[in-house]
């Protein structure tokens, strides 16, 4: 595959660069080039907003019409999505190392079905309502549409965090840029592509690639109304700080160090558990936010848990990602690889001891791959435990009891997601309420787009998915009648 574009998706129309700069994505199976496009300068980001502002500020366009015909719309653009659901899975493996059995799930179906929630969201909820006021009269409460959007888009899942932001933006009657990463460039512009066949109008949803110089700049940009981030803490607080500044409100999903809490009556049979395992902790190859990479094991069963995992991790089929058989692809990048193996370095030298992996396979000659990899012995304030490593690492950790595991759970910045493992739901669901999180699964674990998906402490600020998702892209007005 040599994909090569030349020109943006801005305004409804494909217009040539500012510049002669390019982006050239690398497959990571294979660290072979496979295509080109333009990457974005300031002028272009300029152009961008200026076509988001144009079509947000005219009721005609799009953010003055009835919310159902919003939906039907964008039902047409989950149709156009579908219809290159195969496309977009190829593209997306081919770039960031996400196997094609994960991508079609998760990078194809996931996107659409998000679309279509939040069009079937809309077109039954109210956004205005009438209340009594206490001083006489009445009072009208209406939320609507923040305005122009700019939404920093990750490489781990380009697709599914993309409409994380783009689906309520448009429900609500946004206007959009959208910057995804330079290493996922080429399923942005099939995006484009679904957005122009689905009749979106002109200027609503505006694609432009860059780096972080870009990002920052459309970030800042005094044309727009809201910022919608998913990436690094570091990055996150960047942007934090520059909304905060400016007083604009900001979605922010950021990094995260979940504890997956095995109970004392956990059922460890991998045939039964092992699908839920994997979507939970080495989805997408580590390189997944919301993962319980923290695995905290009973004293009674440290060993039996310890060993289940080092199974569980050694049965793991590692290959290219375009074999339906490969479980675990390579890492995104050359430096991504590099910073998980930095990692497996500082666990080795805390005293920790690796069960399983830790190495570069033996059988792959190109390709940034590394080895699912279990340490154990780890303790719970070791560098491995607390930072987000971001691939496929796991960490074993003993607690005395009930107690002692939900405070090592808490012990850590971030709080993103996690799961409990038990035999009885109601007695993982009660500790799961005392953990620290933002969300959290009893014996499984995956984002459901019903339902607000979001951190606390390090792990960001706001809710994506669900009704909440819905109001973070609109503002309330009052008016005293």
């Amino acid at each position: 595959m040599n994909l090569v574009y030349d020109k943006f998706f801005i305004g409804g129309k494909w217009i040539a660069p500012a510049s002669d700069q390019v982006i050239t994505p690398i497959n990571p199976s294979t660290e072979q080039t496979i295509g080109q496009v333009p990457d974005a300068v300031e002028a272009d980001i300029d152009n961008a907003v200026s076509a988001a502002r144009t079509a947000f500020d005219d009721p005609s366009v799009w953010s003055g019409w009835e919310p159902t015909e919003r939906a039907k719309v964008m039902h047409k653009l989950a149709d156009e999505i579908d219809a290159r659901a195969a496309d977009f899975q190829t593209r997306v493996s081919s770039q960031n190392g996400m196997p094609v059995s994960v991508a079609a799930q998760l990078e194809t179906g996931y996107p659409s079905a998000i679309l279509r929630y939040y069009a079937d969201l809309v077109s039954t909820t109210s956004f205005s309502e009438i209340r009594p006021g206490m001083f006489g009269g009445e009072i009208e409460v209406r939320r609507q549409a923040i305005g122009v959007v700019a939404a920093i888009v990750p490489w781990n899942f380009p697709q599914a965090l993309t409409m994380f932001k783009l689906a309520p933006a448009l429900a609500t009657g946004c206007t959009i840029v959208i910057k995804p990463s330079p290493e996922t460039v080429l399923d942005a512009y099939l995006l484009a592509e679904a957005v122009e066949a689905a009749g979106v109008p002109d200027g609503v949803v505006n694609i432009v690639p860059g780096g972080r110089e870009p990002g920052a700049y459309l970030v800042a940009h005094p044309q727009v109304n809201k910022v919608a981030f998913t990436g690094s803490t570091a990055a996150g607080q960047k942007i934090g700080e520059v909304c905060g500044r400016l007083l604009r409100p900001a979605t922010l999903e950021l990094g995260g160090k979940s504890a997956a809490i095995v109970l004392d009556d956990a059922d460890l049979d991998l045939a039964k558990i092992g699908e839920g395992l994997f979507t939970s902790t080495l989805l997408n190859n580590g390189q997944t936010c919301f993962l319980g990479t923290r695995i905290l094991a009973p004293l009674s069963r440290y060993k039996e848990v310890v060993d289940a995992f080092t199974a569980f991790a050694g049965s793991l089929q590692v290959g290219p990602v375009s074999s339906p058989e490969t479980q675990i692809g390579p890492m995104a990048t050359a430096r991504q690889r590099e910073r998980v193996e930095s990692y497996i370095s500082q666990g080795k030298s805390s005293g920790a001891r690796i069960t399983v992996g830790g190495s570069r396979p033996q059988d792959l000659d190109a390709g940034f791959f590394i080895e699912p990899t279990v340490f154990a012995d780890v303790d719970n304030t070791a560098k491995i435990a607390q930072e987000e490593i971001f691939g496929p690492v796991l960490s074993v950790i003993s607690y005395k009891d009930d107690e002692h595991a939900i405070q090592l759970a808490n012990n850590s910045d971030f709080g993103l997601g996690g799961t409990v493992w038990t035999s009885d739901p109601e007695r993982g669901a009660a500790l799961a309420r005392r953990v620290q999180t933002g969300t959290i699964g009893i014996n499984r674990y995956i984002p459901d787009p019903a339902a607000p998906f979001g951190g606390v402490k390090n792990s960001g600020l706001g809710r994506e998915l669900g009704p909440e998702g819905l109001a973070a892209y609109q503002e309330t007005q009052t008016i005293y009648l």
